[in-house]
């Protein structure tokens, strides 16, 4: 064997050495990501289940008197059913409203708007995402809890002020990603549309809607989740309350208001009930990624 065929030979030996080792890097990487979402639902599961067995799952889960003992935790009542009811209710709310705003700006945006003042838009909606949540919750609180105040006759707090203040907070995630998703459209699906003879409304309403339903309701499940996971903002508006109610103008809590009021005082099942609602939280964040995959897994067929 010649010289130059040696070291062709440790170059490429060496380039192999270079891309194994990149490669377990990088499962390296992804492993532990895996392995930390692991790690943080068993110790939240672990944290959970000393309410679980002392309470049972009717007591816990199913029950809305949330009466804590601070002194003497053994003796309260530690039922979520109200704050898991708030969590649903606001999240759902924001999303009926937001869903069709977001939407709508994304249809201006990717179909009718000029160019200028698409760019101006899709500006001002990436800006508004990088607004603190805290800053939001303070102007629901001041500029918001008394608009509804002075409108209802209430006090201004409750899931409709909560609801609004999580579209605010949702609504650039769906516009981003459903404007994405109408310009990943194939463009012979409205140039077909207009050579029959249909208006732009006609097009986007009965060709480009549909055929990017699949990517726009992921774009508001994903809302969905920017929304049940938001803490500051909602604890500011939606009074704190525990009681269970229906009505969008009355007090009451969600599930990450209540563990970030009650979670510096908790000990023993007091804690262990807060870390039940994280759990509860975790499961509903799963269930809209899961939801995620499943829409992408009809897509792609």
């Amino acid at each position: 064997m010649s010289a130059q065929a040696r070291q062709a030979g440790i170059r490429l030996g060496a380039l192999n050495a270079r891309e194994r080792n990149v490669k377990y890097l990088m499962f390296a990487c992804a492993s532990l990501s895996v392995l930390a979402i692991m790690l943080i639902f068993l110790f939240i599961l672990r944290e959970s289940l000393p309410a679980i067995r002392q309470l049972g799952v009717r007591n816990l889960f199913l029950s809305a008197d949330w009466s804590p003992n601070v002194s003497n935790p053994e003796a309260g009542s530690y039922g979520m059913l109200a704050f898991i009811n708030g969590t649903i209710m606001t999240t759902l709310s924001a999303m009926l409203i937001g869903a069709p705003l977001g939407i709508g700006a994304a249809v201006f945006i990717d179909q009718f708007a000029p160019p200028s003042i698409a760019q101006v838009v899709r500006r001002g909606i990436e800006l508004l995402a990088g607004i603190p949540s805290v800053i939001i919750g303070w102007f629901g609180l001041t500029l918001l809890v008394p608009f509804i105040a002075r409108l209802t006759g209430s006090s201004g707090y409750g899931m409709l002020a909560a609801s609004l203040v999580l579209v605010v907070m949702a609504l650039p995630t769906i516009t981003t990603l459903s404007a994405e998703t109408l310009r990943s459209l194939p463009p012979e699906l409205q140039e077909a549309s207009v050579a029959m003879g249909a208006t732009r409304w006609q097009t986007v309403y009965r060709v480009l809607i549909p055929a990017a339903r699949e990517g726009l309701l992921i774009a508001v499940i994903l809302g969905m989740g920017r929304a049940i996971g938001e803490t500051m903002a909602v604890q500011m508006v939606i009074g704190n309350a525990r009681q269970l109610t229906f009505s969008p103008l009355q007090r009451t809590s969600t599930l990450t208001s209540r563990i970030i009021t009650d979670m510096g005082e908790a000990t023993g099942v007091f804690r262990s009930a807060l870390f039940a609602q994280a759990l509860v939280l975790l499961i509903l964040a799963m269930v809209l990624i899961v939801s995620i995959r499943l829409i992408s897994r009809e897509r792609k067929h």
